[in-house]
């Protein structure tokens, strides 16, 4: 379990805790039957025999661990952090006793508490206590700690795995001290309750991966999927590029056209400029008619992301040329234009409850669409910044200073460049 865990998830901290966790249990299990049982057979409990209870103890901590890191995944204003945290603490401090109490007592622990077995009529041993004390407190504020982490809604796929932990955890614990003919059963029935819940986390995963796919470059699905939403989405302010792309005629062309196939090219020329997206690393921000408005440099920052946009915006050009030479006629004609912009924009998520939308905003995004609004068919118009920002690595043939246009929502006229092509 562990290993395909860790192999499903590798860079996940959630999932590595886990995966040692699961992988403590089973070194644990194997010490007592292929050592622990024979040794005792041949030689009684030995001095040292309290060695074995190493990864007992290490199973703990690392589940502990895990609950620690599954908390810092959630956002801090959902998240009593002192509190639960010195819970999980605390919890690994008494399982740390109890790990020192097998150290010393070897003999009381092998007699009074492993897998105890009571005649009628016989009253527990108080040395007992010594180990099941700090190990059931233990298990009792970890428990707490994971009611008070569900509490504050952490990541969905990582609340299946806590709920799964909460439910198989104690009934794993009860396999230490039930009778020997029953802790098979227990050990067995609580590793399968974390399994189930652990197979849930890694199903919702790959949904949202591939939910991600279809709809953000495949470099920001993976982020997602690897550090959670909310840690891929953090609102900044950056300097990224704007790629902002519409049809020409389209409003005449869909009111003559049916609109069966207005869906269908629509369909075609969202493909088409979603693949040219995702080969140079941007993120489709808005898909509204016929527009469409990429990010390039967030949620991913790219240094070069004007380099980038540049080669995007030529890349949609030669796809919508020839998309849009195929889809016209001799009444009906279609185009389409392009405007790139750069500069600071912050970007974040915002929404309520029931919907989250990933937005840009700045300047930039305002001025990329203005300048797609005055591009003609088969035209890529350039901001200055993306000019600057460009600097020698773009030759001056394949620049030409533009017109100085008048555009709307900025006070100033604003000069353009036109990237050379069709």
């Amino acid at each position: 379990m562990a290993l395909s865990f860790i192999l499903a998830d590798r860079r996940s901290p959630t999932s590595q805790a886990q995966a040692l966790f699961l992988a403590c249990v089973g070194i644990s299990i194997a010490v007592d039957v292929l050592l622990v049982l024979p040794l005792r057979k041949v030689h009684g409990v030995v001095a040292w025999e309290g060695v074995f209870v190493l990864p007992q103890v290490l199973s703990f901590l690392f589940a502990y661990e895990w609950i620690l890191r599954v908390r810092r995944t959630i956002p801090s204003g959902n998240l009593n952090t002192r509190g639960a945290d010195r819970l999980l603490l605390g919890a690994q401090a008494l399982v740390l006793f109890y790990g020192l109490a097998a150290l010393v007592f070897p003999e009381l622990r092998a007699e009074h508490f492993g897998n105890l077995t009571l005649d009628p009529g016989e009253k527990l041993h108080p040395s007992f206590w010594l180990f099941s004390v700090p190990l059931g407190l233990s298990l009792a504020l970890a428990t707490a700690a994971t009611l008070f982490t569900l509490n504050r809604r952490p990541d969905r796929a990582e609340a299946r795995r806590l709920i799964a932990f909460a439910i198989g955890a104690p009934i794993m614990a009860c396999s230490l001290v039930v009778p020997p003919s029953m802790a098979p059963l227990a050990g067995a029935v609580g590793l399968l309750v974390v399994l189930v819940g652990s197979v849930q986390y890694h199903v919702t995963q790959g949904q949202r991966a591939q939910f991600l796919s279809r709809f953000l470059a495949p470099q920001v699905a993976e982020l997602v999927t690897r550090r959670g939403l909310k840690s891929a989405t953090d609102e900044k302010t950056l300097e990224l590029s704007v790629v902002c792309c519409d049809l020409r005629g389209f409003t005449a062309f869909s009111a003559a056209t049916s609109s069966k196939r207005v869906i269908g090219i629509l369909r075609e020329y969202y493909d088409a400029v979603g693949a040219a997206a995702a080969a140079c690393g941007g993120t489709i921000k808005d898909q509204a008619g016929d527009g469409v408005l990429i990010l390039v440099g967030a949620p991913i920052p790219y240094a070069d992301h004007a380099q980038r946009a540049l080669e995007l915006a030529r890349q949609i050009r030669s796809v919508g040329v020839a998309l849009t030479g195929r889809w016209s006629n001799a009444e009906m004609q279609l185009g389409v234009g392009v405007g790139v912009a750069s500069g600071f924009v912050t970007v974040g998520v915002i929404g309520g409850a029931s919907r989250l939308e990933y937005t840009a905003v700045g300047s930039p995004v305002n001025l990329a669409s203005r300048l797609c609004s005055e591009a003609l068919h088969g035209e890529i118009l350039v901001d200055e910044r993306t000019v600057q920002l460009l600097g020698t690595s773009v030759s001056p043939s394949t620049l030409r200073q533009g017109s100085i246009l008048n555009l709307k929502g900025f006070a100033q006229p604003t000069p353009s460049y036109v990237l050379q092509g069709v």
